[in-house]
């Protein structure tokens, strides 16, 4: 027999967790909420910017989509230097380069200054997210992390959603300057919350930083982003983006064949090989093409066809929020009972039920209604964030997680930013077709999009706007229908794959107040 191993009765649980882990979380999610929150708070300042800026439209679309750029661009670097240099250091770093670019952008005097300060809040934010879910794989015990978990999705979730309402809220009252500074207190609370609480883990720097890796992911996802963005605009098939999509594709085949061949690799790629990890970045993208596709054309919808206020249209996201927290809360549990293939499935179909009942408003649905479908697909998201993001960290080496939590963020945002190209690129040309059969000879500016067609309403006589306006938001109602029904087939098909593709597993009871925990293994629910 070999020598019995002697335990230090004074040695910490390593399951029990860092005896300030709660405290912490709540700092964490705070700042997840003030990065996640500026995806969509800008949205509904944009008609205020095109005023004080002179901004055209091309203008107003960089502004928007610079931030989400370099995010999504960016997020693998920072996942790879937060790793190396340490996650709290990271997420300081981060949190303070997001407020002091927000407070310069509150003054900003030309679209271009505002523009280059977007992309610099991005750089920022992408600092934020994989160093959030990476503090708490390390401070969180395997018997807790799950709750952890399913609290932090509920709150990334939350801040995408909360962002039309203060947004909305902000303008009934102030500038359009008002959405940059009120960034500037936010973060200061959450820094302040971030020093006292946050412990210091230390990175790991074993040899040479990975210089050509962070250039070649950061390049290459530029380019793949800015060409998914842009296409709807240059047109898919355009020299341009075929050029870009070309240039994206030699720069990311170059990053993958540099980080398998490299003896120190900022990221493994051989992560992709775990069924988990694969089976939740698909799972992510799916959700967040559904997700991000639904708000592009339902906010237009509630602040045009309806007329809301942009803090009315704003609150009309409300219901959405309210079940994905309450559902992604407790997904824990249900994944528990359930186990995740049905849970995320279920979610999924539950997302592709509420997209189908918002493909059938008309123009004069009432809001009680729209409520209800907005409220099914916040709860199908709710039941899915926890147990896909928990996958990828749970099936890997903690000291994987900060890179497995930065891939999570990239499939999100590439899958959030396709579903709005490609959303928009259907409702567009579904629009064009039926006002041109609905109004033959509309004028050339009306037929673009839905605001054109109310511009071009406002010189005409009383009762051609009127005539106008009906046919325009008719059109544009019928057409959200074809955006919305392939955000339901494209959550719809994400569901049949989760059941066919991911490892069954099998459900467990929920254990009551005061039991023993799941084992550890348990926790890697979605591991093939």
């Amino acid at each position: 027999m070999g020598t019995p191993t002697t335990l230090d009765p004074t040695a910490p649980d390593p399951d029990a967790g860092h005896p300030r882990r709660w405290a912490t979380l709540a700092a964490l999610c705070a700042s997840l909420v003030v990065v996640t929150i500026d995806n969509t708070v800008l949205n509904t300042a944009l008609p205020a910017l095109a005023g004080a800026l002179h901004a055209s439209t091309a203008d107003l679309q960089w502004i928007n989509n610079a931030y989400t750029l370099v995010f999504a661009a960016m997020l693998i670097t920072a996942g790879g230097l937060g790793a190396r240099f340490g996650q709290r250091r990271s997420l300081i770093t981060g949190l303070t380069v997001f407020a002091l670019a927000s407070a310069v952008a509150a003054n900003a005097d030309s679209a271009d200054q505002l523009i280059a300060l977007r992309a610099v809040m991005g750089l920022g934010a992408a600092f934020v997210m994989p160093a959030t879910l990476s503090v708490i794989v390390s401070l969180f015990g395997e018997r807790e992390r799950p709750k952890a978990i399913a609290i932090w999705s509920a709150t990334a979730g939350l801040g995408i959603v909360i962002g039309p309402i203060a947004g909305g809220l902000l303008l009934e009252h102030f500038s359009w300057g008002s959405v940059f500074w009120i960034n500037v207190p936010l973060v200061a609370a959450t820094l302040a919350a971030a020093v006292l609480l946050i412990p210091a883990l230390p990175g790991r720097r074993t040899g040479r930083l990975d210089v050509p890796g962070l250039l070649l992911s950061a390049l290459g996802l530029a380019a793949l982003v800015d060409v998914i963005v842009q296409g709807p605009e240059r047109g898919w098939l355009s020299a341009t983006s075929l050029t870009e999509a070309a240039v994206a594709a030699v720069l990311l085949a170059g990053f993958a064949a540099w980080e398998l061949t490299t003896a120190q690799p900022m990221v493994d790629l051989r992560m992709f090989a775990v069924r988990a990890v694969a089976a939740s970045g698909a799972t992510l993208a799916v959700t967040f093409f559904a997700l991000f596709g639904l708000l592009f054309v339902y906010t237009q919808y509630l602040q045009l066809v309806h007329g809301y206020s942009p803090l009315k249209a704003g609150l009309g996201a409300l219901p959405f929020a309210l079940a994905m927290a309450a559902t992604a809360a407790t997904s824990d549990r249900s994944t528990a009972r359930f186990g995740a293939r049905r849970a995320v499935a279920g979610g999924l179909a539950l997302m592709a039920l509420g997209l189908a009942g918002v493909s059938l408003v008309r123009v004069d649905t009432p809001f009680a209604l729209l409520s209800v479908g907005m409220a099914v697909v916040g709860a199908g998201m709710g039941l899915i964030m926890a147990p896909a993001s928990a996958a990828a960290v749970a099936a890997l080496p903690r000291e994987k997680a900060p890179m497995a939590s930065a891939l999570n963020g990239v499939v999100r945002e590439l899958g959030g930013v396709l579903g709005i190209a490609v959303v928009g690129t259907v409702v567009s040309a579904a629009y064009r077709d039926r006002l041109r059969t609905a109004l033959p000879g509309v004028p050339a500016p009306a037929d673009a999009d839905l605001p054109s067609a109310h511009a071009v309403a406002a010189h005409l006589a009383p009762d051609q706007a009127v005539r106008l306006t009906d046919a325009a938001d008719h059109a544009f109602t019928t057409a959200m229908h074809s955006g919305t029904w392939t955000c339901a087939a494209i959550a719809l098909a994400g569901a049949v794959a989760a059941l066919l593709l991911m490892q069954r597993t099998a459900s467990r009871p929920t254990p009551a107040r005061g039991t023993a925990a799941p084992a550890p293994e348990a926790v890697n629910v979605l591991a093939g």
